[in-house]
């Protein structure tokens, strides 16, 4: 069954693929190229994350938080302001991204 999960649109597009969950700074050198990077929140020195990330989702932020406005920037899908995703979310689990509707689908 899957599972479709509100947020706020950040930025337009969707992709499919594998998240990673990067708590804090300390463990942003695990994240892969490809992925989709599932956090709390970015800041300035995550913005090297979003060259290689496929798509961002954030617990915390708006329309014109650091995660939504980089996205943008990079031509990734966004999603932000989904209380408690990194809890909900596991490393390497399948979901979809619409940054456009600020929905993500989780397969499950």
């Amino acid at each position: 069954m899957n599972k479709t999960i509100k947020g706020i649109p950040g930025s337009g597009g969707t992709f499919t693929g594998k998240v990673r969950i990067i708590i804090d700074e300390k463990h942003i050198n695990e994240f892969k190229a490809g992925e989709i990077l599932v956090t709390r929140q970015t800041s300035p020195a995550w913005t090297p994350l979003f060259m290689a990330a496929k798509a961002v989702v954030t617990e915390v932020g708006g329309s014109l938080s650091h995660a939504a406005i980089v996205a943008r920037e990079y031509g990734i899908p966004a999603v932000v302001g989904i209380r408690g995703i990194t809890g909900e979310l596991e490393t390497g689990q399948q979901i979809e991204v619409n940054g456009t509707s600020g929905e993500i689908k989780v397969f499950e």
